[in-house]
């Protein structure tokens, strides 16, 4: 079977897909369950229940009134306790629904709970996009891009192809490589949905060859489902990324501060496919995600089926608890996660893994003197130099960061993992992004 990947830059971590057979289990839900008003890319949601109201499982809780936001629903029956600041995985205290979940759960009228697959799909594609806007459907790839938005195409652009991530390139994690092992059909079904809410007729699955089992099963399955194809990938990082993908794909190369519409193409990850076949044939709000529980030294590297707002602490418990060797606990993979400074942190629908690295890996090497060697800039899938946008950002030259292409940054770490000098490149790239971002948005007001 041939396989495709992209051509520019690249790297090829350890894969340490510990947990890729270990099924999805259902964690129990806590006492209590912190909800964060912001989920997703975009402005936050605004809170519609008020202290001491009865929640159902299921109920929309908070509603993304903004274009970018998306409406957040209660992960669990209860009682709201408290609308209050908590640390969220960021560190920062931000505000949550706070739930204290009852013995009895009762969900919200309409909701679908049965096993039974529906494949039959009765809905308009202007239906189709309600649907998913109400149920506060996101990019579960860790982007958490509102989903309605993405199939909400301009006028003026034409859109040909759906392409569903199913790479999961960051090493450790496989939350994905279970769903699409476990619930094929539902994510089969979704991607049909997703393909009448775009209203297009081809959708190619991009799957790593790394998983020949999810390739092989999805292949079967997609027979069934009528312009559905499965694309084998060869491995390399960061293969998962939207432009990447797209040419590892259709061979197609999104231009510098362009998107995947503007070659003919939506990008949709695997989990995400599941959670749209839920919200429009069970009218199931995202309340639950997969999140893969991992680490060298953890006692049972799982994936877990979590509710949104369930503490970190909860997960960590399941897997045998925190080894004490351990260094860091990272939200996501080690490539892009983000580290936590506190098990506290609720689950939200981003959360794809729980990474716990030991002591000595999770230490950086001591930084150098750069020598000048130009890895960072082969590994650079975005074909920057990754060295030279960080001293720009280390010196404050901000218009000199945004002409060298600062934005086009994926932060993907290729840059950071190659260095041999240790050198702390993504940080200071993501400080200018984050400087030349707020620049751009200034000059447009």
């Amino acid at each position: 079977m041939k396989t495709f990947t992209f051509t520019l830059g690249g790297i090829h971590p350890e894969e340490n897909k510990i947990s890729e057979h270990s099924p999805v289990e259902r964690l129990e839900i806590p006492g209590q369950l912190f909800v964060p008003i912001t989920q997703h890319l975009g402005a936050p949601a605004k809170v519609l229940v008020n202290k001491g109201d009865q929640v159902k499982t299921g109920q929309l809780i908070a509603r993304g009134e903004a274009f970018i936001s998306a409406n957040i629903h209660a992960p669990g029956t209860g009682k709201v306790s408290k609308i209050d600041v908590h640390p969220d995985q960021s560190g920062y205290r931000k505000t949550m629904v706070v739930i204290d979940v009852d013995e009895t759960e009762v969900w919200e009228d309409g909701i679908d709970t049965g096993t039974s697959i529906i494949r039959s799909i009765p809905y308009a594609k202007e239906e189709i996009i309600q649907k998913i806007k109400e149920m506060g459907i996101v990019g579960l790839g860790g982007a958490t891009f509102p989903t309605h938005v993405k199939l909400m195409i301009p006028d003026g652009k034409k859109v040909e192809t759906l392409i569903i991530n199913g790479v999961e390139c960051e090493p450790y994690l496989t939350s994905d490589h279970r769903v699409m092992l476990e619930r094929a059909e539902e994510m089969l079904v979704g991607v049909q949905i997703l393909m009448k809410g775009l209203g297009v007729n081809r959708a190619v699955i991009g799957i790593e060859k790394n998983k020949p089992d999810a390739i092989a099963h999805l292949s079967t399955m997609a027979a069934g489902f009528p312009g559905i194809e499965v694309a084998p990938l060869m491995v390399k990082y960061p293969q998962g990324a939207e432009k990447q993908l797209i040419k590892s794909i259709l061979n197609r190369e999104v231009p510098s501060g362009k998107l995947p519409l503007d070659v003919g193409c939506v990008v949709s990850n695997a989990g995400t496919a599941l959670a749209v076949y839920e919200a429009v044939q069970k009218n199931k709000p995202l309340i639950e995600r997969v999140v893969t529980v991992t680490g060298k030294n953890v006692k049972h590297p799982c994936n877990l089926l979590v509710r949104v707002g369930t503490p970190i602490q909860a997960l960590i418990d399941k897997a045998g608890g925190l080894p004490e060797n351990s260094g860091k606990v990272i939200s996501g993979g080690p490539m892009m996660g983000k580290a936590l400074n506190t098990l506290e942190a609720p689950v939200t629908k981003g959360t794809s893994g729980i990474l716990v690295m030991q002591q000595g890996e999770s230490l950086r090497k001591e930084v150098q003197n750069c020598i000048r060697c130009a890895k960072c800039t082969q590994v650079c899938p975005m074909g920057l130099e990754p060295y030279l946008l960080a001293q720009e950002a280390k010196l404050e030259k901000w218009d000199m960061a945004e002409a060298d292409k600062v934005m086009d940054c994926i932060e993907c770490g290729s840059c950071l993992y190659t260095c041999p000098s240790g050198r702390p490149l993504l940080d200071y790239i993501r400080v200018g992004k984050s400087k030349v971002g707020n620049i751009i948005r200034t000059r447009k007001n």
